[in-house]
């Protein structure tokens, strides 16, 4: 007799080329990135007194925090709009920022045992990092969205420019730079945790060589130009000028921006996808 053939529906195969990305089969799994969403979002404040309040808690505490020091004390120029709106502003896209890289880069380490255990797609879990993380952005835009409202009907120097227009590429590119740069030092955290204690400080250094407490236009010199070469710079004044109609931003920007952002995007792909193959043997 003869035998039965087996039809297999999902066949695992070892990754020939560096940038097999199989995208098919990350969007078949597509049902355990919701899930994945879902987890980080409810298991981040399950256990917390106020929940999802500290969307709006965190940035308004931040806020004021930066009024007093770089508004009162320091004397740092907000470009002419007013304080609390230039600094959530910066808070809002930054604090999106930071998250996708922080939390990316210590992927292998904190997933170690489910990727020993279980097939999936990889690039599953940065991607999940990336979308959890817009549901905070998204409540913390409703918040700086209501402040406008506020300064608005009070006669705030501020107007919205036709720059809005740009604000989701802008959100795409600024997801991206996360994604990719996290991607990178996750490979690297494989093998030196001690990379993951450095990046704590690493991001608020970035932060104070990004345009989050001070506009752009207020530099000069050599400082202009080191600020500028930072591609979180464009994305930060981008979303002031669409928003508030303030900050230094204009095409030869957007492509900087484009650039970098896709060129860390690929180079992340790269690299995680050739470490994604043997790191279990080294975390």
């Amino acid at each position: 007799m003869k035998e039965k053939e087996t039809h297999w529906d999902i066949i695992i195969e070892p990754k020939n080329r560096l940038l097999d990305l199989k995208l098919r089969e990350v969007w078949a799994y597509r049902d355990l990135l919701g899930l994945l969403v879902k987890r980080d979002f409810v298991a981040f404040y399950k256990q917390t007194i106020l929940g999802p309040i500290w969307f709006f808690i965190q940035p308004l505490f931040t806020m004021g925090i930066y009024i007093l020091v770089f508004n009162r004390l320091a004397g740092l120029s907000t470009d002419g709009v007013p304080g609390p709106l230039f600094y959530l502003t910066g808070i809002t896209a930054w604090s999106y920022f930071a998250e996708c890289l922080t939390k990316t880069a210590t992927v292998f380490r904190d997933n170690a045992n489910i990727f020993g255990k279980v097939y999936f797609p990889r690039l599953i879990i940065p991607i999940s990092i990336v979308a959890s993380n817009l549901v905070r952005f998204a409540v913390q835009l409703l918040l700086l969205l209501l402040a406008m409202l506020y300064f608005g009907i009070k006669g705030g120097a501020f107007a919205p420019s036709i720059y809005i227009l740009l604000f989701p590429l802008l959100l795409i590119l600024m997801a991206a730079q996360g994604l990719g740069l996290g991607m990178i030092i996750s490979a690297m955290t494989t093998k030196y945790r001690d990379l993951a204690l450095l990046l704590t400080f690493g991001i608020q250094l970035m932060m104070y060589a990004t345009t989050v407490v001070y506009p752009l236009s207020s530099l000069s010199g050599r400082m202009h130009t080191i600020v500028a070469l930072n591609p979180m710079t464009y994305i930060i004044e981008g979303i002031r000028k669409g928003l508030l109609g303030k900050g230094t931003f204009d095409g030869w920007g957007l492509v900087y921006v484009a650039v970098c952002s896709i060129s860390l995007l690929i180079f992340g792909l790269f690299v995680f996808n050739k470490v994604e193959k043997n790191f279990v043997d080294t975390v």
